[in-house]
């Protein structure tokens, strides 16, 4: 008689992680003094990962330097969250915590620069999940101090790369949602098309032609204030458009290409920043890269 044997593998096991199933979600770099970071990450995927398969690196460059272990056993589970951090007791103290089971405290992890870095993750045999380069520049303007503010993931379906997918955690949410969340994913003031710049190019040289660039908006939500500024390339502020202004359904703007001293801008690429907040406390932001050019 033939006995034949069948080996059943869990679903998770039997399929390796490829990038994109895990997403980080939200990172605090800048712990107020005596915090520590915290790195929240989130299962894209449709199956539970086993926990144990996952590494935080420090990276040099693309170099991998040391893979950090999250937890021995445990699991996360598809479409949920987890944060890792060196002392739990700092971020259970000092944000709401909804999910205790979710936050797990490492031996050690990656260090993270208060003003630029990079958070990766790879699994255990050095497949590439997931990474973000930060800098301390994708904060909201708004903000007098940086410090003790997490920055929150604006959407899983956006690139992680994309500066714009990333905002400061709200003043409501008591600036960071770790194991839940993020304040920033539920409530979008506007659309990315709402503000819209007709020509990206223009010529302030009097000709006629691009003389101006116009940024024009048309909104849903029409009780909202805004902040629009030009930076230059290195990211020194050029120009304020709108400090604090009050903004309607729909309207206009214009940049002539001076900066707020009046002088002429030299030729080359220019961010316009919009940050838009209402009443609520709710902030959202938007970047476009123009172009000045001269004869």
């Amino acid at each position: 008689m033939l006995i034949i044997f069948i080996l059943l593998i869990p679903f998770h096991h039997a399929l390796s992680q490829k990038r994109g199933d895990v997403l980080i979600s939200e990172i605090l770099f800048n712990p107020v003094p005596g915090g520590s970071d915290y790195v929240e990450l989130y299962n894209a995927s449709g199956k539970a990962i086993g926990l144990n398969k996952l590494r935080l690196a420090r990276m040099d460059g693309d170099s991998i330097v040391k893979l950090f272990t999250i937890a021995d056993s445990g699991v996360l589970y598809a479409h949920d969250y987890i944060v890792a951090t060196t002392n739990a007791a700092f971020v259970s103290g000092n944000y709401t915590v909804r999910y205790p089971e979710k936050l797990i405290e490492v031996k050690s992890m990656p260090p993270y620069n208060d003003a630029a870095g990079s958070v990766a993750i790879y699994t255990a045999d050095s497949t590439l999940l997931d990474r973000f380069d930060y800098n301390d520049k994708m904060h909201s303007r708004l903000l007098r101090d940086r410090e003790g503010v997490a920055l929150e993931r604006r959407s899983f379906q956006r690139a992680t790369q994309d500066a714009s997918n990333w905002y400061s955690a709200a003043t409501t949410a008591g600036y960071g949602t770790p194991t839940y969340a993020n304040s920033q994913s539920h409530e979008f003031l506007f659309l990315d098309g709402d503000f819209s710049i007709a020509t990206p190019l223009f010529s302030p040289d009097g000709d006629g032609y691009n003389d101006l660039l116009d940024i024009t908006y048309s909104l849903e939500n029409c009780d909202m204030t805004a902040n629009v500024s030009i930076y230059d390339a290195a990211g020194h502020l050029v120009r304020h458009l709108l400090r604090g202004s009050l903004l309607g359904c729909n309207g206009d703007m214009t940049w002539d290409g001076t900066d707020d001293n009046g002088r002429r801008s030299p030729r080359g690429k220019y961010i316009v920043v919009i940050e838009v907040y209402n009443e609520n406390g709710t902030e959202q932001s938007s970047r476009h890269t123009v172009s000045l050019v001269r004869r």
